[in-house]
């Protein structure tokens, strides 16, 4: 028997063309223990959906068509939910329920859409970037931190596509927010060089991670959406320990900036840091307020605790 597939397109590679988005999954979870104790906090749930399939949906929306997810010990569920679990299939089938069968349907990922590679040991951001390398090839990718959710729409994925085709040349982007003049100690910075046209773009002139206090060069924070060219991969391959004992992705960045350029990117919507504990909940109050469904009753609740 000869079975005829397809033929698989071969792509050229454009130089800002996003085909492929890298998930770092393998953290511990520490700043929301005991909840990640056995459960990874990429699956904590935003209302009725993991961390993870928010910023799935956010790739998906934004044109990627391959998802590299870089997982650790215990993080086989992650896997799991991107596949089809035929038991659960068949009973809601059995069942009539056609509109849980639909939401299933669009979760699912095309087969062979989805790829995951291991970090064994906890060697920081860098390097579970650097461990998709083989999977992303030379071609520039995105990174997307699943414990950071931004909300609107459009996506804050498809805003740096969009801004990356504006320029029309090989360059990286950082998304950034400005965060208060006092904080700034606290994230990776950039400075601002010259500006776009578009406005919402900018030259980024330095990159300075947790400067002291009053050194910073400007309260723009980079946060976790960024697009890389693959020449990232051979600085990540050297790159020695920076803070906490990591390999740090914004080392890297600093790094290849003295040969490439890059962006910064002032996106529209609202972050959410969820794995803070403070992060998370607020999360779900303004995921929760989305739903029509669910905003009078979610209302009716906060009041009430409000006037305790």
């Amino acid at each position: 028997v000869i079975a005829s597939f397809p033929r698989i397109p071969r792509y050229s590679i454009n130089p800002m063309k996003i085909r492929k988005a890298v998930f770092p999954v393998a953290g511990l979870g520490t700043r929301v223990l005991p909840a990640t104790k056995a459960m990874p906090k990429e699956m904590l749930t935003i209302v009725d959906k993991p961390l993870i399939q928010y910023v799935y949906d956010e790739a998906r929306e934004a044109g990627i068509e391959h998802f590299v997810f870089v997982t650790g010990r215990n993080k086989n569920v992650i896997e799991d939910h991107f596949d089809r679990m035929f038991e659960l299939d068949t009973t809601l089938a059995a069942r009539g329920k056609k509109a849980e069968i639909e939401v299933l349907a669009q979760n699912q990922p095309e087969a062979g859409a989805v790829s995951f590679t291991r970090q064994q040991a906890p060697h920081g951001l860098g390097h579970a970037v650097w461990c998709a390398r083989d999977i992303v090839g030379n071609e520039p990718f995105a990174v997307v931190l699943p414990d950071e959710l931004v909300l609107n729409t459009p996506g804050c994925l498809t805003q740096m596509i969009q801004a990356a085709n504006q320029l029309g040349e090989k360059s990286n982007l950082v998304a950034v927010e400005p965060v208060p003049d006092h904080l700034t100690h606290q994230y990776g910075i950039c400075g601002v060089g010259q500006r776009h046209a578009s406005g919402k773009m900018f030259e980024v002139s330095t990159m300075v991670e947790k400067p002291p206090k009053g050194t910073a060069p400007s309260n723009l924070s980079i946060t976790g959406r960024y697009i890389l060219q693959p020449e990232i991969f051979k600085i990540l391959e050297t790159q020695e320990r920076g803070a906490g004992g990591e390999i740090q992705l914004t080392d890297a960045m600093i790094a290849l900036a003295r040969t490439q350029k890059f962006y910064g990117v002032e996106f529209e919507g609202e972050r959410h840091d969820c794995g803070s504990k403070a992060g998370f909940l607020r999360a779900n109050i303004a995921y929760g307020m989305q739903r029509a469904e669910l905003r009078d009753g979610l209302i009716a609740e906060m009041k009430k605790y409000l006037g305790k």
